[in-house]
């Protein structure tokens, strides 16, 4: 049977479809998901994430771990409640999980991870732990909602206290605050500005029902899938796992070489695949004529084959848009396999979609 978060009552009298996603009872939509798409493009909605995992990292050598655990560097993160966007990867520099960890202080980090990748990450994370003497504390009872786009940091402070909604409205982007006994970060999964919030599960539903009334639309899982792929944001299980390393999934950013003795898992893996030479990447594609783009389809390149990790009908762009997974190299006409039938397509510089509008030659 399909785990349930707090909110799942409140999404079934909202009239939400719901459908198991990574072993959770989830909605996909509510009455219409391009609606729920263009509410968090053009004004605010709200996501119930509370499939998340948050887990608390105790302990007077936490940041010590962290600098062996993930691939970026966590000593960019000085100021109590800065975050940072990062991979966890295994010794072959494949993708365990991608995951946001926070500062809030030198012995107490917290981290975010994916909800399909729960058991794998306690237990990837408790092993690595061990050595440093570092507590894993999952966070069960906290509750987490995503209030994204245009209008919604400021329908979202509407809802709280002066003092809290001051240091909210105040946050820098990629940062997180503690207020009214909840921690409000400015991070999301949309490309629209907004908050993260994690809150104790006694007050979610309240919480969500007072942002029905402030004007923000309830959305599912099908419009945060449209809206983090307009944004070039990548999903976990479709365009990198195990299988691929972040110089294949168009991670490389997260990555961070300096300092030179800093030995993260994976590196040396990593930096043997730079020096043979990266055989694939991920690459933004969209096609003009008629059609949607899918996982799996088969690409065409010049290069050689590859395939679709992520697509979907752009809502924004009016077309269809897709991440590919293809060989290094120069791609010169690129083309997808439709019922059979080759479509062109076109290599395009991602995000599709940014601030909230479709980027030149999308």
């Amino acid at each position: 049977m399909s785990k349930q978060t707090v909110l799942n009552a409140l999404h079934r009298s909202l009239g939400a479809k719901m459908v198991d996603f990574g072993g959770w009872d989830m909605p996909i939509q509510y009455s219409s998901q391009i609606a729920e798409h263009h509410a968090v493009r053009k004004d605010a909605g709200w996501f119930d994430v509370s499939h998340m995992t948050v887990v608390d990292l105790l302990g007077s050598r936490v940041r010590e771990f962290l600098r062996h655990l993930v691939a970026n560097n966590v000593d960019k993160l000085k100021i109590r409640g800065k975050a940072l966007y990062t991979c966890m990867l295994d010794e072959n520099g494949g993708v365990i999980d991608d995951l946001i960890i926070y500062f809030l202080d030198e012995s107490w980090f917290r981290l975010v991870v994916n909800a399909a990748t729960r058991d794998k990450d306690l237990a990837w994370i408790a092993t690595q732990a061990a050595q440093f003497s570092v507590v894993v504390d999952e966070r069960p009872e906290l509750a987490m909602v995503a209030v994204q786009g245009p209008n919604a940091r400021a329908k979202a402070a509407s809802l709280l206290t002066s003092e809290t909604a001051e240091k909210a409205l105040a946050l820098g982007k990629f940062a997180a605050c503690e207020g009214d006994d909840m921690f409000i970060a400015r991070t999301g999964y949309t490309g629209e500005d907004g908050f993260e919030i994690i809150m104790p599960e006694s007050v979610a539903v309240d919480f969500c029902k007072r942002l029905n009334a402030a004007g923000v639309l309830p959305a599912g899982l099908g419009a945060r899938d449209t809206l983090r792929l307009e944004a070039a944001m990548n999903l976990y299980g479709q365009d990198m796992d195990e299988s691929t390393t972040p110089l294949e999934a168009g991670l490389a950013w997260t990555l961070a070489f300096e300092p030179k003795e800093r030995n993260f898992v994976g590196r040396a893996a990593l930096e043997a695949q730079k020096t043979a030479g990266v055989p694939r990447q991920l690459v933004a594609l969209v096609m003009d004529e008629k059609g949607v783009l899918r996982h799996g389809q088969v690409v065409q390149t010049a290069a050689g084959t590859g395939e679709i990790t992520s697509g979907t009908f752009s809502p924004s762009a009016n077309k269809a848009i897709a991440f590919a997974r293809v060989p290094a190299g120069e791609l010169g006409t690129v083309s997808v396999e439709i019922r059979g039938k080759a479509m062109p397509v076109r290599v395009v510089k991602a995000p599709f979609v940014r601030d909230g509008q479709v980027m030149p030659g999308i």
